[in-house]
């Protein structure tokens, strides 16, 4: 148990910069590492138009990194095996004083999936540790993606990912929600039961599937098309969170995205969710796809945030072929 109240800020307060990392695992890519790339840098380059982005690279990329970021992205060298810094990161949270805290919790490699991943499990760590912020390490299996916060008490993550055998099989249900209001700061932990159906790699990640826009209110990823298996899916979470409570005691106010993007490609079916978005300062980053509801669907989510630049990227067909999306690919740094 953490000694001191610590709070995890939620992603859509304001942030001091914001951390990815470089495409490493060339085989995650299906030969198209180069298209990933070009889509992470897209990324970077169209955050630093409203904060600070630190590109975390293997010391082998740092040449063809450092080409296509722009200079509002500083590259920096840090020996990593994979890119999907929300996942093996750190995590940060506010000490009572308002000093920053990085979260070290334990990386596995979304349950021994993807090896090797020992440079990954020390990424948080080293991060820390190059950008002077004080560390904290917590001895529970977890990735950044199975987690969202309102910053009032609030947590949402799922079943499929946090109760699976292959992360901390010996913690009850209990147990890990214990220590995610220890770490986090949260009174309330909502657990829907399901990610998407298509999401192997990460055993149901919550950040495809819903998101905080303010304190109390819950977005979900809905799927309209009665034939997916996600319909069903999507329809118990949201039967879930509209009888959920949050933090401060008050029923969820919950709203829905009711399209949910596939894309046929050479490397089989994938699933680009429009939740899988990036909230930063001022912004709102979206994956679309060229999708007849595109435009609609970003339109919809700018509603939850207002004041806000809508920015639809048509990169989330790549970033679906590694197994990820523009959320996966991010991790906030709070002010």
């Amino acid at each position: 148990m953490s000694a001191i109240p610590l709070i995890m800020p939620a992603e859509f307060e304001q942030h001091q910069s914001t951390l990815m990392c470089w495409p490493s695992r060339d085989d995650i890519w299906d030969g198209q590492i180069a298209d990933a790339e070009r889509a992470y840098a897209e990324l970077a380059n169209a955050i630093a138009a409203y904060e600070p982005v630190t590109m975390v690279t293997d010391p082998k990329h740092i040449e063809r990194a450092e080409s296509l970021c722009d200079a509002g992205v500083n590259v920096i060298t840090v020996p990593i095996d994979d890119s999907w810094c929300r996942d093996s990161g750190p995590i940060y949270v506010h000490e009572p004083g308002g000093g920053l805290v990085g979260l070290d919790f334990v990386f596995n490699g979304w349950g021994q999936k993807f090896v090797p991943h020992d440079q990954d499990a020390q990424l948080a760590s080293r991060v820390l540790s190059q950008q002077n912020h004080q560390k904290r390490s917590v001895s529970m299996v977890l990735e950044g993606g199975s987690i969202n916060v309102d910053g009032a008490g609030t947590l949402v993550t799922t079943m499929q990912c946090l109760l699976h055998p292959n992360r901390n099989p010996g913690m009850s249900q209990f147990e890990i929600e214990t220590v995610l209001k220890d770490e986090l700061g949260v009174s309330s932990v909502v657990w829907l039961p399901h990610g998407l159906a298509l999401d192997h790699d990460t055993d149901g990640h919550v950040d495809n599937v819903a998101a905080f826009t303010k304190p109390g209110h819950l977005l979900l990823q809905g799927c309209k098309d009665s034939v997916e298996e996600d319909y069903a899916r999507m329809f118990i979470n949201e039967k879930v969170a509209r009888s959920s409570l949050s933090g401060r005691d008050e029923l969820l106010k919950v709203d829905v995205v009711p399209v949910l993007p596939f894309v046929e490609t050479d490397s089989g079916r994938v699933v680009v969710p429009y939740l899988n978005f990036y909230v930063g300062n001022s912004f709102v980053v979206i994956p679309v796809t060229g999708h007849e509801a595109d435009n609609d669907m970003v339109q919809m989510i700018g509603e939850f945030f207002p004041g806000r630049d809508m920015v639809p990227l048509d990169i989330g067909r790549i970033l679906a072929i590694g197994g990820g999306g523009i959320h996966c690919i991010t991790q906030q740094v709070p002010v």
